[in-house]
């Protein structure tokens, strides 16, 4: 697995959505996940950096300007459950965040 770095902005972004309530998390993330397609979409509306804007973490080892550099997406669908293993190794803000999104449930 490679060594994440935890994406400051998108952080503060997800802990707003979930102090707001703005998320879904009756819904299962494999049925409410982005496509292909949709990540296509956000790059061409909102380039790299809005596409990042949903990613907690980016893989420094890869290519800039690809979807294997962003790990952990996110959005009013968390991944909580399903993702929770796969986050431990996107830092210690990552843990923080799904901790954060329990304690509103």
């Amino acid at each position: 697995m490679p060594d994440h770095q935890v994406v400051d902005d998108a952080v503060t972004q997800a802990r707003t959505l979930i102090d707001a309530g703005t998320y879904d998390d009756r819904t299962e993330w494999s049925d409410a996940a982005p496509s292909a397609d949709d990540g296509n979409e956000q790059i061409e509306e909102h380039g790299w950096t809005g596409y990042a804007a949903w990613h907690l973490a980016v893989d420094p080892g890869a290519d800039e300007e690809t979807k294997k550099r962003h790990a952990f997406p996110y959005g009013d669908r968390p991944a909580a459950g399903s993702r929770r293993e796969r986050a431990s190794g996107g830092g210690q803000r990552v843990l923080l965040l799904l901790q954060r999104l329990d304690a509103k449930r």
